[in-house]
């Protein structure tokens, strides 16, 4: 059995940090995962300036945020803000994509 504070101040610090602990393991999932795509989106770059094939693909980004709205969707997430967050990345990698390029 497990001991549950019956104060109500005591109790909703107790919920407040166990929220709190899953952010920051989320917030660390985050992180890892941004890095891993980055790692990708860097092979990309380099595979394209050396084809010499343009930074921006607009047909991939449209069907990438595309999938990403859905997914939002299923998720329960606003659409718009992953919309946003995905443009943020896209246009982080293209900046990459135009450094590897130069």
């Amino acid at each position: 059995m497990t001991d549950t504070p019956t104060d109500p101040v005591a109790r909703t610090a107790e919920l407040l940090k166990g929220h709190r602990d899953s952010i920051d393991r989320l917030d660390a999932i985050l992180v890892y995962t941004l890095g891993e795509r980055f790692k990708h989106t860097q092979a990309v770059g380099l595979l394209k300036a050396t084809h010499d094939l343009p930074p921006s693909d607009p047909t991939r980004e449209s069907a990438q945020i595309a999938r990403l709205e859905d997914l939002a969707k299923e998720a329960d997430l606003d659409p718009e803000f992953a919309k946003a967050f995905l443009n943020f990345i896209i246009d982080e990698v293209i900046r990459h994509h135009r450094k590897h390029q130069e």
